[in-house]
């Protein structure tokens, strides 16, 4: 059976908080963990890699939970590390299951069988996908449609390059909630964000925009912050403020509302 390697006490790898939310938000995480199913062991990994930017995006989650809190909107994260499958990619990649992470090599991604791969696949990816895709079909006849807001962080330096800007607003092909988010920064003298940094759509990072938003036709957009800005609570707390304030002028704009008034009248 595909998902026996995965333990049952070890719990299921995704995870909804704030179901009910009010918000048309919905707040996705896909790197929110450094756990490894005990059946892989490490990966044959260093120890310094289980703690660095290779195995999760440091500080997202507990962003993610805190604008979530703020917002009162749906928040659904992955419960094991990017280095077993990174759900922000398509099983037909080639990092879905990386075998390097920067300049962290993952022995126990190597050569992998088919069917191993395909354990991986069926057992992480398709229950985060799914469980994403209900979520949104649950609250699709809400009025506002659901908008999909994925939280991401990014070490500040990366083969050896330091990079300078505090927060990345990405978008793929639908440009609208991006857009509003820059004019407002711009207008507000934001001047540390920039457009789809510290990457874009062509290094394969909006599949989830893709997946679940584009195809949908709803208002998406992924946020990028450098991690050595969100390392405490306070920090977290504060970016999460300056996030909920920011999606909430964008929307605005948008003249989508920011707390669902309940299903959509025929």
């Amino acid at each position: 059976m595909a998902k026996a390697w995965l333990d049952p006490s070890e719990g299921s790898p995704v995870a909804i908080e704030r179901r009910d939310g009010r918000s048309p938000v919905i707040l996705v995480c896909e790197h929110a963990s450094r756990t490894i199913p005990r059946a892989l062991g490490t990966l044959g990994v260093k120890p310094e890699t289980l703690t660095s930017h290779a195995a999760w995006d440091l500080g997202a989650l507990e962003v993610s939970r805190r604008l979530s809190a703020l917002l009162d909107a749906p928040l659904i994260h992955q419960r094991f590390s990017r280095l077993v499958y990174d759900c922000n990619r398509p099983p037909e990649a080639p990092d879905a299951i990386p075998e390097m992470s920067e300049v962290h090599a993952v022995p126990g991604n190597r050569r992998l069988s088919e069917a191993a791969r395909r354990q991986r696949v069926t057992g992480i990816y398709h229950p985060f996908r799914d469980a994403l895709a209900s979520l949104i079909d649950e609250r699709a006849a809400m009025k506002p449609a659901p908008v999909i807001v994925t939280i991401h962080s990014f070490t500040r330096v990366y083969f050896g390059i330091t990079r300078h800007r505090a927060v990345g607003i990405l978008h793929d092909r639908d440009r609208r909630l991006a857009d509003a988010m820059l004019a407002l920064c711009e207008r507000e003298g934001i001047a540390n964000a920039l457009r789809n940094y510290p990457y874009g759509p062509d290094d394969g990072v909006t599949h989830t925009l893709r997946e679940h938003a584009i195809s949908r036709g709803l208002v998406n957009v992924m946020i990028e912050i450098c991690s050595d800005l969100i390392r405490d609570a306070a920090e977290q707390d504060d970016w999460a403020k300056r996030l909920a304030l920011l999606l909430g002028a964008a929307l605005d704009d948008l003249d989508i509302e920011t707390h669902a008034a309940g299903p959509a009248k025929a």
